[in-house]
């Protein structure tokens, strides 16, 4: 090992977040093999062809790396861009996958192919499958895994669909985060078998759900911790809806007292309204000028084309804010009764939640599987 990478599973080993099952794999996979001849992690960008020296520290810093695909670290829009996790983060899923020699494994989001090569080197390459849906960085990983000296799996194509064809897995880890749960991926798992994903919403940046699968083709577990760390939105309708909101159209205008620090900008509260509100958009537009402190809260369903518009003014506290909204579903009412539920189940903290899928629904609980506090079909 480089002397920088040496300094890093060192770090990793004495701060926790490396343990000695998967440190022998953390020495023996180069992640400089999977980063771009310029890094921006934390900082100026470092060009390896300018600064060798400082490249290889930067490679070797526990920080995220985004990664554009032809080896630069931003190629422009029409270029694929996913992240190399930093060190610390993928370690820490890793160890919570709990995987052991024997068991196969589904990689949802081959990114660089820095996981799949640590699944790899602990697993073995045929136990390894690893789904890209952008073909360009499935090609890039794969280039990058036969340089570091591996050969897993990795196929193109929709990882929600899992991967059929190498079924049953013992775990699923989803480097992509998920609105809903993709049921293939619990009906590709053996009883027994977990699948450990990041689980977001409009509101929230997402928390890491660790589900244990059951012989009737359900799988249940709770939230154990924030979201995998670089882990990118599935691509899915509603994280590419933008704000719609005609203003010919008809609305009806109330003012509420309710301010925007629970329901969206507290984390806990933010995440129990989204999972009471799994279809709806949120998005927040600011003022023109940075020195304007109003800005709107818009919450808009694509499937209804409801939406509701919740102006903040600093200057408007005492008298209520205003609110807009429009069409059959009143969006605001919604999320001031999620609000409310939370508040009355004493502002519980997001690890307190849990999650079931099976077939047809999801049911989102809190403290026990029988205490429901959201549910979707």
């Amino acid at each position: 090992m480089i002397p920088a990478h040496r300094r890093l599973v060192a770090r990793l080993s004495v701060d926790g977040d490396l343990t000695p099952a998967w440190r022998r794999a953390f020495e023996m996979v180069p992640r400089h093999l999977f980063l771009p001849d310029v890094i921006e992690g934390g900082g100026s960008p470092v060009d390896r062809r300018e600064d060798e020296p400082g490249w290889w520290e930067a490679a070797y810093a526990d920080l995220p790396v985004a990664v554009g695909v032809g080896g630069g670290a931003r190629e422009g829009p029409a270029h694929p861009v996913t992240d190399s996790p930093a060190p610390s983060g993928l370690a820490r899923v890793l160890d919570l996958l709990r995987v052991s020699p024997g068991m196969r494994v589904l990689e949802v989001g081959t990114g660089t192919g820095y996981g799949a090569a640590l699944l790899s080197y602990r697993l073995g390459d045929d136990a390894v499958t690893s789904v890209e849906i952008d073909f360009a960085l499935a090609e890039n990983a794969r280039v990058s895994l036969m340089a570091a000296g591996f050969a897993p799996l990795v196929v193109s194509g929709d990882g929600t669909q899992g991967w059929a064809a190498r079924a049953p897995f013992d775990r699923v880890l989803s480097c992509v985060a998920v609105r809903r749960v993709p049921y293939s991926w619990v009906a590709q798992t053996q009883p027994g078998g977990r699948v450990l994903t990041t689980w977001t919403n409009s509101f929230h940046d997402g928390v890491l759900v660790d589900l244990e699968v059951g012989a009737y083709g359900t799988a249940r577990g709770p939230v154990v911790g924030s979201g995998h760390a670089g882990a990118r939105p599935v691509r899915d309708p509603l994280s590419m809806v933008e704000t719609y909101v005609r203003p010919d159209s008809d609305f009806t205008v109330t003012r509420t007292r309710l301010g925007p620090e629970e329901p969206i900008r507290n984390p806990d509260g933010a995440f129990a309204v989204g999972v009471r509100m799994p279809t709806v958009v949120h998005r927040t537009r600011f003022a023109a000028d940075p020195a304007d402190p109003r800005y709107t809260v818009y919450l808009i369903d694509p499937h209804t084309w409801s939406w509701a518009s919740w102006h903040i003014d600093p200057e408007q506290r005492d008298s209520g804010y205003e609110v807009r909204q429009h069409g059959p579903r009143r969006l605001f009412h919604e999320l001031e009764a999620a609000h409310e539920l939370w508040v009355e189940a004493g502002r519980p903290e997001r690890t307190r939640f849990g999650l079931t899928v099976s077939f047809d629904h999801q049911l989102v609980w809190l403290d026990e599987p029988h205490a429901v506090f959201a549910s979707s079909r």
